[in-house]
């Protein structure tokens, strides 16, 4: 597939033909590993995925095997997104010879390929993207008997006839075999579900099971349970709940109760007459149950089908189109071919049939949209990559569901159109501009026409990004065409490499490419699907210091953008750069089964900076440092202690080593940051400089006595257990968890986890080599005697978040500050010293990094009696990791190509875009109309976000406009008085001015004015100025406006 094979990397291919079977082995090594046993689980690899799914369904999915009919665009899709999910084996099958328009979607064959089998051709290319993952082929047709000796669990036909899919669903119900078929047709889709009588479902959405904090349970026959008040119990009436650490109440401990809804903070579980009185405290969480569910087998539900709804705008389109389908089935059975590209007759043949299926059919629509079945015939022998994502990314989360019993299955019918891909104006197309042409986009021009796949292969796109998103994009635009061609292009930029977590849904990567740039090898990995693909690598970053690369000309040459970006600030950065340069953006994200797409339309729709998420919670000061109540609180705890201890130390004493100035420059700072960050420079380069390696397993075991025993002794010191408030309750009561000491004992594993990596991390700050043989690390540690603690007595410990953050803003002692300076060794006696601060990677599992935050995480959850959490749990919270799977980032990517082919058919309608908000656990979609862009007003003018005042500043004489000229332009004009001028974050003009300054700017030239103001020199290749404007109108009251781009040169 014109990737490096070579010998470190893949021993390929053994061929032997076994029993019908051809057996591809891409690494006999790892294809031993039984995954059904937690050790042999490559977290590494399914790192993201295993946030989504969990373990116990990983190993249920290395225990399955999965058989797929049918290997063109659509079955490879299925293939691809199974096996980077990491099953036991896949067994694939298809009878058929490549073909050229083979090619218009199958990602995996190449124009070498035609004329061989299309499944032994998947299979090796299959084989590369998981070595854990056994890839087989089958051969000879698909029967009962056939399908009943693979030893499959779940069977997925694609391609099939209506007799196929009779015959092998009702095998498969009978025999206990899940059951899915899928198709598409031009720009239909179809998904069927079974899963036998009874499934077992372990979990419905995916999500966390809720937990909150006990504040009351009342003891009565309807009793009440009071959640504190920090937080929404977020729990419905028949939800099933235990609790824990309930105190007085004991009884409740560790029993489970169906609760009922009472209100946001309260709920009842039934009578508690019998139990004892409720003292405090308690944690309640949801227990989530498995649930029976039963199919209907597929001749029974083809019958009485059950809909699940693609988009509530198409209410009756899944009954329209169940006939459709059929009606279809019985006209390639009739005709030996599906109907010609817009061909009439063919159309009319295929709306009789569909009548008299509808006429017999036992779930007969009222009313058949002729117009639908017409629209449907003309398309349906289409073939296009982005239908193929979309179904084939539904499905394959089928299939996951069906061997793991995680999320909710599809019940059990699915249809998907789109339709609005059609021109606005819909005409039949004649048959010159559909016809065969015998290239690669047969497929696609018959049912857009040759016209909009010259349009495709001319589009300028810029992808940002070539992450998972990014993957799935450059390979759809491969398929579609896009760019490919001379005056086409798709410019990709990313400046991240690739590793070895990324393997596991950005599939255009192997093994051999870890280390390598992501942007180049994706764009070569696309371009060999499509050798006309003409895509463009860049390792920049998106942002100011590259708009000298990313410039007006760059811009101005674009069609459309797409955002392929993992954060918010890259993506109002692109979506204002679009807007500016009035450029479609395609923005899409995923998290975990969830996924968003959001089409932005010139002068048509909001941008996406025009909505905001609500900014995230963050934990109060006091919290953390005091009175945390979850693991999360621990885990932000040790985050911040890895950085005041391996991060900042070394930053503040190599700034110190390097400016001259940083001493004085830190004085100025208000607050107590000047004490902390000199006091940490004295620290580190006098008190706590280590000379060897045992000096740094003595400061490693001290950090551990102040950490975990003094601070804890101290806070018990000053509110003991039975402390009680000035309101007589309880102290530690409610979120408040009383804290206990722990005297470190390098004899627990834990304990010794926390000092061996708190000494190698510190002796790395310090370049000194560490030594990370543990029972050194422990018998070095043995020898350290640490001192009694003393409590103090007029420490102050802030309860309250005000407390906390007054302390934070009070000024530091000047006193103290210049003694604190005094200390602090001159640059001069340390010359060639400096420190090497770390950086925090999560992801390499040899750098100690998780092992001293889990470990400073656990201890400090056991100091307050809150339960540990593992690694991985650890590594997700700490590392912040967005959970993710490839079947939602190739499903959200396949929708993004379906809004590119409206823009690039110039679809001016708002109803014809589509924003898309999908949960493949639920399932649930929903489509809507983008968000027309908010109007604004000034005098009977109407205006937009992409309205702007567009000035040419040169004079007919070649001189630039003056500030005063610009003033008088907008008052002649449009009779606004310019109040206030602004460029970047300078004022140029203000009411309140000066006088003098105000006359002198009004001399000069605009470029000149906002040099003068800005105190920098404007850009040499920048042309234009983004100007904004405070105007009032002849009425002198005030008016909204938009801004100005004022063309300079």
């Amino acid at each position: 597939g014109g990737y490096p094979k070579t010998e470190e990397v893949i021993s390929f291919v053994r061929g032997e033909r076994e029993g019908g079977k051809l057996s591809i082995e891409a690494n006999t090594t790892s294809r031993n590993h039984d995954m059904t046993e937690p050790e042999n689980l490559d977290e590494g690899l399914y790192s993201r995925q295993l946030y989504v799914l969990g373990h116990d369904a990983m190993r249920k999915m290395g225990a399955t095997s999965v058989f797929i009919s049918g290997m063109k665009g659509l079955g490879v899709e299925i293939a691809k997104n199974v096996v980077l999910a990491g099953m036991k084996s896949v067994t694939i099958h298809d009878g058929d010879k490549i073909e050229k328009k083979h090619l218009s979607s199958q990602f995996f064959f190449r124009e070498g390929d035609i004329g061989k089998n299309c499944a032994e051709v998947a299979s090796h290319r299959l084989a590369e993207l998981n070595s854990y993952v056994k890839v087989e082929v089958k051969e000879g047709s698909v029967t009962r008997e056939s399908v009943g000796a693979g030893g499959y669990q779940v069977v997925v036909l694609t391609e099939a006839s209506l007799e196929e899919q009779k015959e092998i669903g009702d095998f498969c119900h009978e025999n206990g075999i899940c059951f899915v078929v899928a198709d598409t047709k031009g720009l239909f889709g179809q998904i069927f579900c079974d899963f036998g009588e009874s499934f077992m479902m372990s979990d419905s959405t995916g999500e966390q099971p809720v937990s909150c904090m006990v504040a009351e349970i009342s003891k009565e026959k309807e009793s009440v349970v009071m959640c504190s008040d920090e937080a929404r119990h977020n729990l419905q009436t028949g939800d099933v709940i235990t609790f824990k650490e309930v105190q007085g109440m004991v009884e409740v401990n560790g029993r489970e109760f169906t609760i009922k809804e009472l209100g946001p903070f309260a709920f009842s579980i039934g009578d508690t007459t019998e139990f004892s009185q409720y003292l405090r405290g308690g944690i309640v969480t949801e227990v989530k149950k498995p649930k029976s569910i039963t199919f209907k087998k597929f001749t029974a539900s083809l019958d009485q089908p059950e809909f699940l709804l693609s988009d509530f705008a198409k209410f009756d389109r899944p009954g329209q189109l169940h006939i459709a389908f059929m009606a279809l089935h019985r006209f390639v059975k009739e005709e030996g071919r599906l109907p010609a590209p817009y061909n009439k007759a063919d159309a009319v043949k295929l709306l009789t049939i569909a009548k008299d299926v509808n006429e017999n059919a036992a779930c007969k629509v009222e009313e058949l949209d002729e117009r639908l079945v017409m629209k449907f015939a003309y398309v349906a022998s289409g073939d296009v990559s982005p239908m193929q994502a979309v179904i084939g990314s539904i499905t394959a989360q089928e299939v996951i569901k069906a061997c793991t019993g995680k999320f909710h299955p599809l019940m059990q019918w699915f249809y998907f159109d789109a339709l609005e891909c059609l021109p606005e104006e819909f005409h039949e197309l004649p048959a010159v501009a559909v016809e065969a042409k015998d290239t690669r986009y047969d497929c696609q021009a018959a049912i857009f026409g040759w016209d909009l796949q010259k349009k495709l292969e001319k589009f300028k796109v810029f992808l940002v990004g070539a992450g998972a998103i990014g993957c799935e994009l450059l390979k759809n635009f491969a398929m579609m065409g896009v760019g490919a061609s001379p005056e086409g292009s798709v410019y990709v930029t990313d400046m991240d490499i690739i590793e070895k977590s990324n393997l596991n849904r950005q599939f255009l990567f192997r093994p051999w490419h870890i280390q390598k740039a992501k942007s180049t090898t994706a764009c070569d990995s696309a371009k060999d699907m499509n050798p006309s693909f003409n895509a463009i690598a860049h390792l920049n970053r998106v942002g100011p210091d590259t708009e000298d690369v990313y410039d007006d000309a760059f811009f101005e040459s674009l069609d459309c953008v797409t955002n392929a970006l993992d954060n918010v600030d890259a993506r109002l950065y692109m979506d204002r750069r679009c807007v500016y340069y009035r450029k479609p953006l395609l923005e899409s994200g995923t998290l975990g089964t969830k996924g968003n797409v959001q089409v932005i339309i010139p002068h048509l729709t909001e941008s996406y900076g025009s909505s905001h998420d609500p900014p995230e919670k963050s934990i109060p000061m006091c919290t953390l440092k005091n009175f945390p109540n979850v693991i999360e609180h621990t885990l932000q705890w040790a985050r911040n202690a890895f950085a005041e201890h391996f991060v900042q130390p070394g930053d503040n004493v190599n700034q110190y080593l390097s400016d001259p100035k940083f001493i004085q420059r830190t004085l100025k700072i208000q607050g107590m940051q000047p004490m902390e960050t000199l006091s940490q420079v004295k620290k580190s380069l006098v008190t706590s400089r280590p000379s060897s390696f045992a000096a740094c397993v003595s400061w490693a075991k001290h950090l551990f006595h102040e950490s975990f025993h003094n601070t804890i002794a101290q806070l018990l010191f000053n509110f003991p257990s039975d402390h009680l408030t000035t309101s007589g309750q309880l102290f530690w009561s409610g979120p408040k968890r009383c804290p206990k000491a722990i005297m470190c004992d390098v004899n627990d594993q834990l304990h010794l986890d926390f000092v061996a990596a708190a000494a190698i991390l510190f002796a790395e700050t310090y370049g000194i080599t560490p030594v990370k043989d543990r029972d050194v690390i422990k018998a070095e540690a043995e020898k350290v005697k640490l001192p009694a603690f003393v409590p103090q007595s007029g420490v102050v410990i802030h309860t309250t978040e005000s407390e906390a953050q007054a302390s934070a803003s009070a000024s530091s002692d000047q006193d103290e500050l210049q003694t604190v300076v005094s200390l602090i060794p001159s640059v001069e006696s340390l010359k060639g010293f400096k420190m090497f601060p770390l950086e925090f990677e999560k992801d390499d599992d040899s750098n100690y990094h998780m092992d001293f935050i889990v470990a400073a995480s656990n201890l400090r959850a056991s100091n307050y009696s809150i339960e540990h959490a593992d690694r991985h749990k650890s590594k997700f919270i700490a590392g912040k990791i967005i959970p993710a799977i490839a079947t939602t980032t190739s499903l959200v990517v396949g929708l993004v190509c379906l809004e590119l082919y409206k823009i690039c058919s110039g679809h001016k309608k708002i109803e014809s875009f589509k924003n898309g908000f999908m949960n493949l656990a639920l399932p649930f979609f929903g489509f809507s109309e983008p968000i027309p862009a908010p109007k604004n007003k000034y005098y009977d003018t109407e205006w937009t976000l992409w309205d702007r005042f567009d000035i040419n500043g040169v004079n007919p004489d070649g001189s630039e406009m003056t500030l005063k000229e610009f003033m008088d332009y907008f008052k002649n004009n449009y009779k606004l008085e310019i109040s206030m001028l602004s460029y970047d974050v300078s004022i140029l003009y203000s009411f309140f001015m000066n006088k003098a300054k105000v006359e002198d700017r009004m001399k000069m030239a605009m470029s000149e004015v906002a040099q003068v103001a800005s105190k920098k020199k404007v850009p040499p290749g920048v042309k234009n100025l983004v100007l904004d404007i405070c105007c009032s109108d002849d009425k002198d009251e005030d008016v909204d406006v938009p801004y100005v781009k004022y063309s300079f040169k």
